[in-house]
């Protein structure tokens, strides 16, 4: 969740470095972004066990509709809501495909059941998302609105392909080749709307920063996540991923100078943190 809240103020400070203005740029940089991610976790991937890749044969599917959720609608909703929506509004919008599933978690896996702590920890986890935006102005309904809405439950969606398909195949082939086959799409969906990827290759000092933070959080973030969702509780995660807004907040005080030294980021603070908290308190054993 701190590298992903890493890459929300420095994909903004990206956009600025490299002059990105449309949503055909936004989108080229997305597919430029998760093209390259994608090669290095493969080659790392087939370096480590090139026999992991086998696994690819009959799950081929299952890995490009974790690609279409998680890279291609994901991002596409989100870049495009984001030239019409009011940004205040977007951390609470993107927090509605997680509450839904914390809330029918056993419609889609048996062993993820809905239990008190973890109730107490959603509505912890929703308290603080809105102690963040509190005071962001008019909450207005527009077509922006249900595209983040969307792309909020392609995550959903994308976590729950992405926990049948780790059954059969390796999370880090998952995560490489779902990048892969996105960021090409993305490429071409870019250039549709008049992106042009090359403007994204880094021929200044700060461009390269920026581009390579971009690309190590990338890498990183994704591969844990997906190792972990393979191990772990959907419902848990998303209450976990409830701090992503949080951290998103303190890196962009730190990376792009926005002001967090408000009463509302402690009361979100608390409030999330206690939310985490509580949904992974684990029963004491008996006669311990």
């Amino acid at each position: 969740m701190m590298l992903w809240g890493f890459l929300f103020p420095t994909v903004k400070k990206g956009y600025a470095v490299f002059g990105a203005e449309t949503v055909g740029d936004f989108l080229a940089f997305a597919g430029v972004r998760f093209l390259i991610c994608g090669i290095i976790i493969c080659l790392y991937a087939f370096i480590k066990d090139k026999n992991s890749f086998k696994a690819l044969k009959g799950n081929m599917l299952l890995v490009m509709l974790v690609g279409l959720f998680a890279i291609i609608l994901h991002y596409s909703c989100t870049y495009i809501a984001l030239s019409l929506t009011d940004g205040s509004k977007t951390a609470i919008l993107k927090q509605l495909g997680a509450v839904f599933y914390i809330c029918f978690a056993a419609l889609f896996f048996k062993d993820d059941k809905f239990t008190l702590k973890k109730g107490l920890g959603l509505i912890l986890g929703v308290g603080g998302i809105f102690a963040i935006n509190a005071g962001g102005g008019s909450f207005t309904f527009q077509i922006g609105d249900l595209l983040i809405i969307g792309a909020s439950f392609c995550t959903v969606f994308a976590n729950i392909s992405g926990k049948k398909v780790f059954e059969r195949v390796e999370p880090i082939v998952v995560t490489g080749v779902s990048q892969v086959f996105g960021g090409i799409v993305l490429l071409i969906i870019g250039a549709f709307f008049g992106g042009n990827p090359t403007m994204f290759l880094p021929t200044k000092v700060d461009q390269a920063l920026v581009f390579g933070g971009i690309i190590f959080a990338s890498i990183f973030s994704y591969c844990i996540w997906y190792t972990v969702v393979k191990k772990e509780n959907l419902s848990k995660l998303f209450i976990i991923k409830f701090s992503e807004p949080l951290f998103a907040a303190i890196f962009g005080w730190i990376i792009i100078g926005e002001d967090i030294f408000k009463i509302k980021y402690l009361i979100a603070f608390i409030l999330i943190s206690l939310g985490v908290y509580v949904a992974n308190i684990k029963e004491k054993s008996k006669g311990v």
